[in-house]
């Protein structure tokens, strides 16, 4: 928060004091990208308690249900850099080792006991935590198990303590879980899981497995979608090639590595040296040189600045729409189906990638959130008027702050409703009919298959 000093005015309606000013121009000025500042927040590093606006309402409203959309947490690289040594990171849960939970140990002991479980598919063959030494490419790390431990602890003070969302004797059916068939999505979705529901009961635990990265389910034939995903590709590329300080980058990395300045930048290295910069790692060196913070800094810029542009351009925006709408679509029919007063499913937990946050916070019209961090979370809540039980309202929050009136269904509704909320018909008319006005249609199949305006 800014406190801008406000000086009295003279009668003759001169400042006394404008000598000087010092403020920047907001309106004019966007403000300057720090690369490591937003590095540190991207890593998400577990450390101090956070405060969070979850759980905030009027006493007389009642919590119905909690939908959770989480991004994994801290992973191993993707990606190598060539000619490189990995970075040397431990992969097994060591509870004396930082960052630490109080219930890490706890969560070990409970996880080997999971064979009961009942796991989609493919899901029952994944590990459900992390245990190598030396991490696997994308293994969840023991910063991304201690991330969703923190999530699932404070979740559970507002949702469980306080607001009583599920009894002491839940059953399997209030529960829907989700999951891609990442380990480290599985794995995170556990931890989570763990310290919402302590030593829950195996038995009660049913986790299906989503193959869409997207969350699409059966509804995944979207051509338009992909094209705008294509021209979205096109305008990054363009955007890249048109940096030089970026190709500079890139040439005295591959100068360093000993290989074509190609073959580096296929290796996606932000992705790496991203993963040296959270665990607090030097970065790789070679006989020839060093890659360093300046390198870092200026793919991790351009990163920053690739996002800003896609805000802009409104391609993303497109395709998000269309590629989200089947994951929206399922969260307000459930919704309503609870405002209606059906009792199942009402807390709920998709374990998913920045790839499935990103296009969600983009279709809502949330322009202003960051890219998903490790361990991000998306929370819908649904609130029932206590002295008008008939009407029902949303809040949505983004790692514990309230995006509610971000969103491009309730912006307006903000400046006449006394109510710190949106009413839930407001985003099952933007799910179900809105979404599509942009592309001249009325039906998801309809806009999948016809052009923007």
């Amino acid at each position: 928060v800014h406190l801008i000093p406000v000086n009295p005015v003279r009668e003759d309606g001169l400042n006394p004091k404008s000598r000087k000013r010092i403020m920047p121009d907001l309106l004019t000025e966007p403000p300057a990208i720090d690369p490591v500042y937003e590095a540190h927040v991207y890593c998400n590093i577990p450390s101090i308690a956070e405060r969070s606006m979850e759980g905030h309402a009027p006493h007389y409203f009642k919590l119905v249900s909690v939908q959770v959309l989480i991004r994994h947490g801290d992973r191993y690289p993707l990606y190598a850099i060539p000619k490189t040594k990995r970075p040397d990171i431990d992969c097994m849960l060591v509870p004396s080792r930082k960052p630490s939970h109080p219930q890490l140990e706890a969560f070990i002991k409970h996880m080997s006991k999971g064979s009961a479980a009942q796991m989609d598919g493919s899901l029952s063959s994944l590990p459900r935590f992390p245990s190598h030494s030396l991490c696997e490419m994308g293994e969840l790390t023991q910063t991304g198990v201690v991330q969703h431990l923190r999530n699932g602890q404070l979740l559970r003070e507002i949702y469980i303590n306080k607001h009583k969302l599920l009894p002491g004797d839940w059953t399997a059916k209030q529960l829907y879980l989700e999951t891609t068939g990442k380990s480290r999505t599985l794995q995170s979705a556990l931890a989570l899981l763990y310290t919402f529901l302590p030593d829950f009961d195996w038995k009660k635990i049913n986790m299906r497995h989503q193959w869409s990265t997207i969350f699409c389910s059966g509804s995944c034939d979207c051509p338009m979608r992909n094209h705008y995903l294509e021209e979205e590709q096109r305008r990054q590329y363009s955007l890249r090639v048109k940096n030089n300080d970026l190709e500079k980058i890139y040439v005295d990395m591959a100068k360093i590595v000993g290989i074509p300045t190609r073959q580096l930048r296929a290796s996606n290295p932000v992705d790496s040296l991203l993963c040296y910069f959270c665990h607090n790692v030097s970065f790789p060196c070679t006989k020839t040189g060093c890659i360093g913070m300046e390198h870092f800094k200026v793919i991790k810029r351009h990163q920053l600045e690739d996002e800003r542009e896609r805000q802009d351009k409104k391609l993303y925006f497109l395709y998000a729409l269309l590629a989200t709408h089947p994951l929206l679509n399922q969260t307000v029919s459930r919704l309503q189906r609870i405002a209606e007063g059906k009792k199942e499913e009402v807390f709920v937990l998709y374990s998913a990638h920045d790839v499935t946050l990103s296009p969600v916070l983009s279709a809502l019209g949330i322009t202003e959130a960051r890219f998903p961090r490790f361990a991000a979370r998306l929370v819908f809540e649904l609130w029932q008027d206590g002295k008008r039980p008939k009407e029902h309202f949303i809040r949505i929050l983004y790692n514990g702050a309230d995006v509610t009136f971000q969103t491009s269904f309730c912006k307006d509704h903000y400046k006449r409703s006394s109510k710190p909320m949106c009413p839930l018909e407001k985003f099952v008319n933007f799910v179900k009919r809105d979404m599509f006005l942009i592309f001249n249609s009325t039906s998801y199949y309809d806009a999948c298959r016809r052009r923007a305006l």
